[in-house]
């Protein structure tokens, strides 16, 4: 098996030299200070542009995500909201600091650490940076920036609407329109989706099969407004509702759960964004401000059984946390205009602030009871509430200078200066305010070979704040040095070639990294009373360095009129180095970062406007924690697609993990099982076969 799993590694090796989007076009990127082709990019990007966004039944960055390789994420209950980008970032955010490691911008609003709100519908693309933004985005992207821009108003009026059925209750159907208004300098465009499923799991405890469905609702409204021929206003707000109970976690693994009180998993996220353009002789200034209030409702069954399963014995615990955060940024940009950037002329820059506050409350709850029969003293009931309150304020300067040394040759340097301050207190009677002095920068060589293809060489460094660790005894020399931990940094060199060959429908792009993180910062976590599951302890501590290398290749070719192929490979090795405290983890991979991962596939349109599409996603093993060494089993997941369209009309047949691999994305190891409470590794399966048909509409 592990013979023929390498040889099959190997063919999509070759065959990504050979084989790569459809109709092979210029594609531009969005997610930087300014608009420019990937051509011109000097950093390892992955985009996913509309057509493709639009063909997935499931629209969920959660989903989009096997296509992307060297990106995995940590979905402990519903949706994913922690991403990883070549092995780095978080997995969960139970407690302490929400710094994140992984970006992720939604119109330019920063929702880091919130990923599950990322619907996909009506999404013009997705573009993945890999490697630290330190100089584009600060601190929330020390391994990268996950950047969607959804569909803006158009010229004239146009529509698209889409009504998906399919097995395990799914029902979806959303509509987005939008054109000029009376006054042709006003554009608007209103997006409505619902997405509902029962969700994969059973109750067979209460019989139900809905406590883990998704029930959510997307809303978003954008209005641009040409005030004049020197001044842009776009608008934004939306709305998202996720209405998602999470009733996941087995004892045995299965999907059929037998928990007695579900827990939830809901998130509704209300945010605006204004942006404004104003454009003088030889800069532009732009404005760009957004607010996002959130409301999260995390709970768990933490016994994941009832009194039947754990009969003799009483064991039964909840907790619940009702989450409050408000975000406000204010970023201001200047930005050269330099119509003609060449040798003659050879300076293009841009400079700014950014001032960033989040303010984010925490009432956690739990509950529970423990008894053993034997035990004349008990059963022993638990209680505890904690309110914990945190609020931190970032200001950046930052700056970009491009400069051409000859006609094809540039040298692009950034630099971003941060400053962080925080405050965080509790109920317990905790209270911390860490404020760190941080920078990063980048810098880079871009050569262009001609109009279709460059090659680059960058130098990037990232950084992601400190922060504090909750629970710990403050009157303990000994744990007194734990109570705050420092930045951590990550700096990237990275080697690239793209190219988009016209002549022969083909382009792609072929990525080598090594990168080195300083001070990083490490999560363990342990259970402090083994009879009662709402008692682990988190400590983040700067306890060792780590190396991460690989390759990141993305090829795409139009192979006859009637087929295209895609491929996108990555390789990746990770290591943990000097940690003292750990020495069993020398040289040990990282966690959640595994060494292969792939996504190949290709379309092909038959006769009488038929297609069919076809993708293979996937990952080798990986290591669930830092907190022990149980691994993943790696896993291959086949999606199809069999359809119809026309101009205005398509219908498709869509069949997701066609095989019904069981796989896992998460994996626990601790004792959950009484009255021995044996450590055991407890797998999070992923999603099984799914079945279903979409019909969209564009009017």
């Amino acid at each position: 098996m592990y013979f023929r799993k390498k040889i099959l590694f190997i063919f999509i090796l070759l065959l990504s030299f050979s084989v790569f989007t459809q109709d092979i076009e210029e594609i531009i990127v969005k997610g930087e200070y300014r608009e420019k082709s990937i051509i011109e990019e000097d950093s390892s990007i992955l985009i996913i542009q509309s057509e493709k966004i639009k063909s997935q039944a499931i629209k969920h960055f959660q989903q989009l995500s096997y296509l992307v390789p060297n990106l995995n994420y940590a979905a402990s209950d519903s949706r994913a909201r922690y991403f990883q980008i070549r092995g780095i970032g978080e997995r969960s955010g139970y407690q302490g600091t929400p710094n994140s490691s992984v970006g992720f911008l939604i119109d330019d609003i920063d929702y880091s650490g919130q990923g599950g709100i990322a619907t996909l519908f009506d999404v013009d693309q997705v573009e993945v940076f890999r490697g630290p933004q330190g100089s584009r985005t600060g601190a929330n992207a020390l391994a990268g920036l996950i950047y969607i821009k959804t569909k803006d108003p158009t010229d004239k009026f146009e529509g698209t609407s889409e009504l998906t059925f399919g097995d395990y209750g799914t029902q979806n159907i959303g509509v987005a329109f939008g054109g000029p208004l009376k006054n042709e300098k006003i554009k608007y465009r209103l997006v409505m989706r619902t997405d509902y499923a029962d969700g994969f799991r059973k109750n067979i405890y209460l019989n139900k099969s809905d406590t883990s469905k998704k029930d959510e609702l997307t809303l978003r409204y954008k209005l641009d407004w040409e005030i004049d021929e020197t001044t842009n206003i776009n608008f934004l707000v939306s709305k998202v509702d996720m209405d998602d109970p999470a009733d996941i976690w087995t004892i045995d693994g299965s999907l059929n759960t037998l928990s007695d009180r579900p827990g939830m998993d809901s998130q509704i996220t209300d945010s605006i964004g204004i942006k404004i353009t104003k454009n003088f002789n030889n800069f532009d200034l732009q404005s760009l401000t957004s607010s996002t209030k959130t409301d999260v409702v995390f709970s768990y069954d933490a016994d994941w059984g009832n009194s039947d399963s754990h009969f003799p014995y009483t064991y039964d615990y909840f907790s619940e946390t009702l989450r409050k955060r408000d975000t406000f940024s204010q970023e201001i940009r200047f930005l050269s205009k330099n119509k003609d950037f060449s040798q003659s002329n050879p300076f293009e820059w841009v400079f700014g602030f950014d001032f960033s506050e989040l303010d984010e409350s925490n009432l956690t709850k739990d509950d529970g009871v423990y008894g053993d029969p034997s035990d004349p003293f008990g059963p022993y009931v638990s209680e505890s509430s904690i309110s914990r309150n945190y609020k931190s304020e970032n200001l950046s300067l930052f700056g970009n200078i491009d400069y051409f040394l000859t006609n094809k040759t540039k040298l692009a340097f950034g630099l971003r200066l941060e400053n962080w301050d925080s405050k965080y207190k509790d109920s317990n009677n905790e209270s911390f305010s860490p404020s760190d002095n941080i920078s990063g920068g980048k810098i880079s060589l871009v050569k262009k070979n001609n109009n279709d293809s460059n090659i680059y060489f960058s130098i990037a460094r990232g950084y992601k704040q400190g922060g504090f660790n909750l629970g710990l005894d403050a009157t303990d020399n000994l744990v007194r040095q734990s109570l705050i931990y420092d930045p951590e940094y990550l700096t990237n060199y990275e080697f690239g070639i793209s190219s988009n060959l016209k002549d022969r429908d083909l382009n792609y792009s072929f990525v080598i990294f090594f990168s080195e993180r300083k001070d990083q910062q490490v999560l363990i976590s342990r259970q402090v009373d083994p009879t009662d599951p709402n008692t682990f302890s988190y400590l983040t501590q700067n306890a060792a360095e780590g190396e991460n290398y690989g390759i990141e290749i993305t090829s795409n070719y139009l192979l006859r009129d009637d087929l295209y192929l895609f491929a996108n490979l990555g390789f990746l090795k990770t290591k943990i180095k000097n940690w003292e405290s750990r020495i069993d983890l020398e040289g040990r991979s990282q966690a959640h970062a595994p060494e292969h991962s792939y996504s190949i596939g290709g379309n092909l349109n038959l006769k009488n406007n038929l297609y069919l599409k076809l993708d293979i996603n996937g990952k080798s093993s990986f290591y669930y924690s830092d907190s022990h060494d149980n691994q993943s089993k790696s896993y291959q997941l086949t999606n199809i697609i069999f359809g119809y369209s026309n101009s205005d009309f398509s219908a498709d047949l869509w069949i997701r993990n066609i095989f019904n691999k069981y796989y896992s994305t998460r994996g626990f190891y601790f004792g959950n099982e009484a009255p021995n409470f044996i450590d055991t590794l407890y797998r999070r399966q992923g999603d099984p076969r799914n079945i279903g048909i979409s019909l969209r509409y564009n009017f």
